[in-house]
C-alpha cells in the first residue's frame, strides 16, 4: 500500500534543486549588478516576479517526482503517472522559463560557437518535432515499462520530459533576447501544430483495446472496481484534455496580444 510519509529526499533530487535555487539567487543577488542593465535611475531592482515563478517551478518539480504521487504513479496508477508528466511539462517547465530574466540567460547563449547549434535547436519546427518524438517514444510499452522497473531509466524519462518541455515552451515563452519567442501570430500556428502532432499518442493510449503497460495491468487496485482499462482511458483522456486546455489558453493569450498589436 501507499506510504503517505514517503517523500524522496535523495541527494541528486534535493541537492539538484537546491543548487539550481542557489545559482539563481547568486545571479540575481551578488552578480545582478554585473549582469543586469541598469535603469535610468541607476538602480537595478531585484526581479521579484521572476523569483516567484522560478522557485514555484522548482517546488512543482519536487512535488511531481518527490512526493507520494511518484509512488502511486510508479506502482499503481497510470493516470497518476500521467499527472506527474503533466506537472513537469506544463507548469514546471513554463514557470522555469518565465523565472529567468533575459540578462540571466543570454550570457550563456551568447558564445559564437553555440550560435548556429542553438539557432537550430530553438527553431520552432525542431522544438515541435523533438517534443512530439520524445513524448511518443517514451510511451512505447517497452520503454514505459522499463522506466517503471528501473530507477535510473525512470529518472532519465522524467528529465527528458522536462527538457523537451522547455523546448516546447521556448517559441512561446523564451526569456532570451538573442533567441526570442515567435511573433504572436506564429505562436498560434505553432501551438495548434504541436497539438495536432500529439494526437496520435493520445489516440494510441485512449483507444487501445489492450492494456499497454504490464505494470499497471497487474498492479494492486487502489480504487475498488477501477480497472486497469479504465485507468488507461482516464490517463489518455487527461493527456489530451489537459494538453488541449493549456495549448488553447496559450493560444488565446497569443491571440489577445496579436489583436492588441493590430489595433
Amino acid at each position: 500500500m501507499i506510504d503517505w510519509r514517503h517523500w524522496h529526499n535523495e541527494p541528486w533530487l534535493v541537492g539538484g534543486l537546491v543548487v539550481l535555487g542557489w545559482l539563481w539567487a547568486v545571479l540575481a543577488g551578488p552578480l545582478r549588478s554585473r549582469l543586469a542593465p541598469p535603469r535610468p535611475s541607476g538602480t537595478i531592482p531585484f526581479p521579484r516576479g521572476h523569483a516567484i515563478r522560478f522557485y514555484a517551478s522548482l517546488l512543482i518539480f519536487y512535488l511531481a517526482v518527490g512526493s507520494p504521487l511518484d509512488q502511486i504513479g510508479e506502482r499503481f496508477l497510470f493516470s497518476a503517472h500521467m499527472l506527474q508528466h503533466q506537472l513537469l511539462i506544463y507548469p514546471a517547465a513554463l514557470l522555469f522559463l518565465l523565472g529567468l530574466p533575459a540578462w540571466m540567460i543570454d550570457p550563456l547563449l551568447r558564445p559564437t560557437a553555440w550560435h548556429w547549434p542553438l539557432r537550430l535547436l530553438f527553431n520552432p519546427v525542431v522544438c515541435a518535432v523533438l517534443y512530439a518524438l520524445v513524448i511518443g517514444l517514451w510511451h512505447h510499452p517497452a520503454a514505459y515499462d522499463l522506466a517503471l522497473q528501473n530507477k535510473v531509466v525512470h529518472v532519465a524519462e522524467h528529465l527528458s520530459f522536462f527538457g523537451v518541455a522547455l523546448l516546447y515552451w521556448w517559441p512561446v515563452a523564451s526569456p532570451s533576447k538573442l533567441f526570442p519567442p515567435l511573433p504572436h501570430g506564429a505562436q498560434m500556428l505553432y501551438l495548434l501544430g504541436v497539438l495536432i502532432a500529439m494526437t496520435p499518442v493520445f489516440a494510441y493510449i485512449t483507444f487501445s483495446q489492450d492494456i499497454l503497460y504490464a505494470t499497471y495491468e497487474y498492479a494492486p487496485r487502489l480504487i475498488p472496481d477501477f480497472t486497469a482499462g479504465e485507468d488507461q482511458l482516464l490517463a489518455g483522456v487527461a493527456m489530451k484534455l489537459v494538453g488541449m486546455t493549456v495549448a488553447l489558453a496559450a493560444f488565446g493569450y497569443a491571440f489577445y496580444r496579436w489583436y492588441e498589436a493590430k489595433k
